[in-house]
């Protein structure tokens, strides 16, 4: 059993009923529906039995008819909670080519965790040229909230090619007035879902044939039913087996109750008990075919009986499967009727019945319903050993997310007596940024228990090294791995999961020799290139060379590797979203905001639901350039946001970062109090980590750089200070970056103070240092004062050579001054706009279909890009023209000929 976790899913769950031939049309209802290519949504709602189902599985051979791509979901009364509704939904997308590569989170309900999985849905849809159609029948299991957020925010975002058909028995609690005033939405509800008089007749003559009842019986039927579909099939199947019944038709009163004795009494009293029976034990499957029918019941006619059942149309159907064993399903109401009977029965009995399940389903590779059944039947450790069998023999990041979900319903005292589930769930929490939870159970990890595997037993200091990670306590990690580095690892996961953990915390301690040596000493071999846990090893290497500042090298190696992360592992995997991280930096870094731009927009998980040095990256990013394309009021909002998150999750190098970015923008933007205010928590925060080594050493010198900023006007000899400090503390790490805008905001207070010869000297280092790197919005993000420390520099000769070009090179760097730096080319109007600013070629076919009055999304559908990406490309439009409307842009490409 070494297929991905979907595949031990029963395939029949993403499979439609089969339409038998004695069927009815819903013409009407059709013609409703007809609108579904022009909607978001198609909503069916009705009580149980009222066709739904069938109506969708009409609609559905229309849309394939049509040329879409057409998945189908069945949920059951198990799939209720988020997890179980969001992993079925996005494996019945896969289906159909969506999704390919879902590495995200599927247990995490944070708002973060939920933006990236929808992010991750609409970016695949994007890239397909075809209509898109999921079918989402009986939606009414959902329960959970957090689901229903998700299908909400699915809705919101869907590109105009993909459409959701969803049949529940009430109407779901999702908002749906934005749908309906842009009509986009088709409702059914139940008073249009029972059959017409004429419908009725159809449906009567098709299966008992014409002229077989007389002509009232038709409209007595439909008076009786209220043209209730599979009350009309239950006295269609009544009449063909007893056609003398009819005249009690007439004494029915239609309640519930009534129609409950009459299952009984004219249904199954009419039934073979053998029959009878073998129907209740069915009762409890989603799906059966004839080979568990008889593992189940041991009834050694059970493919007669299902053939039988099927011929008589003893509300049973068809499954549409790719199996050449055929597969049944009862209609949910008689179903759940059986089911009712069989609850009556004696408990043992039925758990007899789940247990047989279990081991058929485990014995033919259906992980799901093997557990689930396990779990019905009390036998929970059956459940935990069917996981254990079911592991592959080469571990995956894919494999051990969905495994983690199985795990987590086993009791944890049935998990704690298994080291090996143990062992695997300790593992995937710990990858999965949820410490907490492996720190409480890491302590019923015990080696000792590992010991009919010995190289799991000695990887336990691994486990332990994952969660210092997420804690940034690196040199933690690097006093459990060091003892490790020399081990011999079979397992190809393990052995590049400590590559990669150790890498993270060389470059954590600022060694850099070490992460080298490390890939040098063990290098991967071509055949493991694809890995992926050997692709977060190299990424890792790339991350180290950020670490140390060489933003030039991060972005020439790293820009390569990510093409051949996301052709490998997919766009949205672990590998992935590292390497993004790495590129999203470096590009700011060397000021190509268009690439750092694109990249951002299109991994909004960055920002909450990744490890730490990921989020910071990417949140740094975020905000430097709201601060350039939007406000510094939207850019300190989303810092605070993301403060408090970071807080909230005990990540104190992070919340620092934030803290020191608010301040560096506060303080240029003179508001000093607030400024003032911040810097006093940042101080605190260093205080209590002054002494830390290894990737929180950070903490102290981001401090010492916010101190300096505050304090450069009133105190500047106590700035200087702090940043003499922050460059020790920078250096002992080697944090390049840090380091070298120390130096210049030295050399830009000793300029101020005219102590020329100091300054010159700081900001040769901080120049040398920074053309090594290739720095350039480290300075030019200083604004107004590192741009006049440079023009300073430059016009009275403090440099020459390399550093003189590379000061004049930064200068090209600042935006223009109005009436200004004519050097650069750039003329600024009367009005205050440029109207020799020049737009991409993205950003001039943006605003050629503004002018057409397109919405963001609609232009994101005909260029294939993600909404967030027609956003940031309008803010870039409105910073480069001066402008804050869409239309004043528009104006400004017509009045320059740009557009028509």
């Amino acid at each position: 059993m070494t297929t991905p976790f979907t595949k031990h899913v029963a395939a029949t769950r993403f499979a439609p009923p089969r339409i038998g031939a004695k069927h009815v049309a819903r013409a009407d209802l059709l013609d409703q529906l007809q609108h579904m290519p022009h909607a978001t949504l198609a909503l069916v709602t009705g009580s149980a039995g009222y066709g739904k189902t069938t109506l969708l599985a009409q609609w559905r051979q229309t849309c394939v008819k049509s040329g879409a791509e057409v998945a189908w979901l069945t949920l059951s009364a198990d799939d209720k909670g988020y997890a179980d509704f969001c992993s079925l939904l996005v494996a019945a997308m896969q289906r159909i080519g969506l999704c390919a590569q879902a590495d995200f989170r599927l247990d995490d309900t944070s708002p973060g965790a939920m933006d990236t999985a929808i992010a991750s849905i609409v970016e695949s849809v994007l890239d397909a040229p075809k209509e898109h159609v999921v079918f989402i029948d009986d939606y009414h299991h959902v329960a959970a909230p957090p689901a229903h957020r998700f299908m909400q925010k699915l809705l919101e975002h869907a590109p105009g090619n993909l459409h959701f058909v969803i049949a529940s028995r009430v109407t779901p609690p999702l908002s749906l007035s934005r749908l309906r005033v842009m009509n986009q939405i088709v409702e059914i509800e139940s008073p249009a879902l029972p059959f017409s008089l004429a419908e009725t007749r159809a449906f009567i003559e098709e299966n008992l044939g014409a002229g077989k009842l007389d002509a009232d019986a038709p409209g007595l039927i439909h008076e009786l039913t209220g043209g209730w579909p599979s009350c009309i099939q239950l006295i269609v199947i009544m009449l063909k087996n007893r056609p003398d019944t009819l005249a009690t038709l007439r004494t029915l009163v239609w309640r519930s109750g009534d129609l409950q004795s009459w299952l009984s009494e004219e249904v199954m009293a009419h039934l073979p008990v053998q029959l009878a029976t073998f129907c209740e034990a069915l009762s409890i499957f989603r799906r059966f075919n004839a080979p568990l029918a008889r593992a189940v019941t041991g009834d050694t006619q059970a493919a007669e009986l299902l053939k039988r059942m099927e011929d008589e149309n003893l509300l049973v159907s068809r499954v549409e499967s790719d199996d050449r064993i055929a597969w049944y399903r009862f209609h949910p109401l008689f179903g759940e009727y059986l089911a009712t009977r069989l609850a009556a029965r004696d408990n043992e009995a039925v758990k007899a019945l789940h247990l047989r399940a279990s081991r058929w389903f485990a014995g033919h590779g259906y992980l799901a319903d093997a557990v689930r059944h396990a779990s019905a039947g009390g036998d929970v450790e059956f459940a935990a050993i069917v996981i254990e069998r079911a592991e592959p023999a080469t571990w995956s990041l894919e494999y051990l997310s969905p495994m983690l979900h199985l795990l987590e319903q086993l009791p944890e005292a049935t998990l704690f007596q298994h080291q090996r589930l143990l062992f695997i769930a300790c593992l995937t929490i710990a990858l999965t940024t949820r410490p907490g939870k492996a720190i409480s159970w890491l302590p019923h990890l015990q080696s000792s228990a590992l010991s009919d595997d010995p190289e799991l037993a000695a990887c336990v200091p691994m486990l332990h090294a994952a969660v210092a990670f997420q804690h940034d306590d690196t040199q933690r990690m690097l006093e459990l791995l060091e003892p490790l580095r020399d081990a011999v690892i079979e397992n190809r996961f393990l052995r590049y999961f400590l590559l990669a953990e150790l890498c993270v915390g060389y470059a954590g301690a600022g060694q850099y020799a070490e992460v080298t040596r490390t890939l040098d000493v063990r290098p991967i071999p071509p055949a493991d290139r694809d890995n992926e846990m050997a692709l977060v090893a190299e990424t890792a290497r790339v991350a180290a060379i950020l670490h140390a500042g060489d933003v030039r090298e991060a972005e020439r190696l790293g820009t390569p590797l990510l093409a051949r992360v996301v052709k490998a592992a997919g766009h949205q995997s672990i590998s992935a979203n590292i390497c993004a991280s790495v590129l999203v930096d470096a590009s700011y870094e060397l000021d190509r905001i268009d690439d750092a731009r694109e990249t951002i927009a299109n991994r909004r998980g960055l920002l909450q639901a990744s490890g730490p040095d990921l989020t910071i990256r990417a949140s740094l990013c975020r905000a430097r350039l709201d601060c350039l394309q939007v406000s510094a009021d939207v850019a300190l909002a989303f810092l605070e946001a993301q403060t408090a998150h970071l807080r909230d999750q005990q990540q104190p190098r992070a919340v620092a970062h934030m803290l020191g970015e608010q301040i560096r923008i506060l303080a240029q933007k003179n508001r000093h109090t607030r400024a003032v205010e911040l810097d006093a928590l940042l101080d605190e925060l260093a205080q209590a980590h002054r002494d830390d080594r290894g990737i929180r050493a950070e903490i102290a010198a981001i401090a010492a750089l916010a101190h300096a900023r505050v304090r450069r006007s009133d105190r500047p000899d106590a700035a200087l200070a702090s940043l003499y400090d922050a460059r020790v503390r920078a250096e002992a790490v080697g944090r390049g970056r840090m380091a070298a805008l120390a130096d210049f905001l030295s050399a830009s207070i000793l300029s101020d103070l005219e102590r020329t010869d100091d300054a010159q000297a700081a900001l040769i280092r901080a120049l040398d240092t920074g053309a090594r790197l290739g720095l350039v919005r480290t300075f030019v993000d200083e604004g107004a004062l590192a741009s006049a420390l440079l023009n300073r520099a430059v016009q009275e000769a403090w440099l020459n050579g390399l550093a003189r070009d590379y000061a004049i090179a930064l200068l090209d760097h600042f935006p223009a001054e109005p009436n200004a730096d004519t050097r650069r080319g750039v003329a600024t109007a009367a009005n205050g706009r440029k109207p020799n600013a020049t737009l991409t070629q993205r950003e001039l076919e943006i605003l050629a279909l503004v002018a057409q009055a397109m919405s963001n999304k609609r232009i994101g559908l005909v260029l294939n890009i993600t909404l967030e990406t027609v956003k940031w490309n309008l803010r870039n439009v409105f910073g480069k023209l001066g402008v804050s409307s869409r239309y004043d842009a528009m104006m400004w490409a017509r009045k320059n000929g740009l557009i028509e």
